[in-house]
């Protein structure tokens, strides 16, 4: 081997070796990122002072693995290309021309990214809430730049592109309130009817199971509606997060045994047959007619 090769092996193997050394930096970085946003986790977790809290940072730690893990990639496949002899500056050319072609192509691609950004810095979807977006609503079970992964409760798993959510309502938030729509017959007494309304909502509020989940007692709001077969009254709980639904069974069971008790009509639909008058404003008699008769 003539001293011309030599010194090409060698000065290949001192490149090669620089790639190795640069991949395994990089490696290394990798790791240490993510120890070190999992160690940020932690003592964020440890100082929160709510479960939402929590799942804000969760999730966001998530995001920031991912960002971290890219950037390190192509940070460190440049430098080993620039090792390796190969120049990044025509690379970079090239990706910033394929960049512009693939952008008109790729808009709702990159309006996703971007919208997925602004998500979760405005702090408006965290991991384990209950929302409606796009007219899907369901338990966020995954939250991405790309795209919010919704389980509803039938089980579905729906994936939602960040790009497509102009509107998002999050049921998770501080507190909730179960609203409540009760019919009673036209003849009831609307006193006795609230009475009998307060008087459950308040067993409800010693209950052991479904009392901690009510914060204020009931809020009567009066009538609301006259329907066409009942007058409807309105109140509401106010309750925990994602707790209004069980609050509202819970209350609507009671109040059914309560009425049957009391004799308090839950009306159904019914019809009022009109057979009619004469000009001098006579109505004709109404007959019903017998089993075996005809009329």
């Amino acid at each position: 081997m003539n001293s011309a090769s030599l010194f090409d092996y060698l000065h290949f193997s001192k490149d090669l070796l620089h790639v190795i050394i640069i991949l395994l930096l990089a490696w290394l970085l990798v790791h240490l990122s993510r120890r070190l946003i999992r160690l940020f986790r932690n003592y964020m977790n440890d100082h929160a002072g709510s479960a939402e809290e929590k799942r804000r940072i969760e999730t966001l730690a998530r995001v920031f693995r991912y960002i971290s893990t890219v950037v390190i990639s192509l940070v460190a496949g440049m430098l080993a290309l620039s090792e390796l002899g190969i120049s990044i500056a025509p690379i970079l050319g090239a990706a910033g021309v394929v960049g512009l072609a693939v952008g008109f192509g790729a808009q709702s691609l990159i309006k996703d990214y971007f919208n997925g950004f602004f998500l979760l810095l405005e702090n408006q979807i965290r991991q384990g809430d209950v929302v409606e977006v796009c007219g899907k609503t369901g338990v966020v079970e995954d939250i991405t730049l790309r795209y919010v992964c919704l389980r509803d409760i039938e089980g579905s798993v729906h994936y939602v592109p960040n790009g497509q959510i102009s509107i998002v309502t999050n049921k998770s938030r501080d507190y909730a309130f179960a609203l409540i729509d009760v019919g009673v017959a036209y003849r009831e007494s609307m006193d006795e009817v609230c009475g009998a309304v307060r008087e459950v909502a308040s067993a409800l509020r010693t209950d052991a199971v479904v009392g901690p989940k009510i914060l204020e007692d009931i809020e009567i709001q009066g009538v609301q509606d006259w329907a066409e077969s009942a007058v409807i009254l309105r109140c509401r709980f106010k309750t925990v997060a994602l707790e209004q639904w069980n609050v509202r069974r819970a209350f609507l069971g009671r109040l059914k045994q309560v009425f049957d008790a009391r004799g308090i009509e839950i009306p159904y639909p019914h019809l009022t047959v009109y057979a009619g008058q004469n000009r001098d404003g006579s109505a004709p008699a109404f007959r019903v007619a017998g089993k075996n008769e005809v009329v």
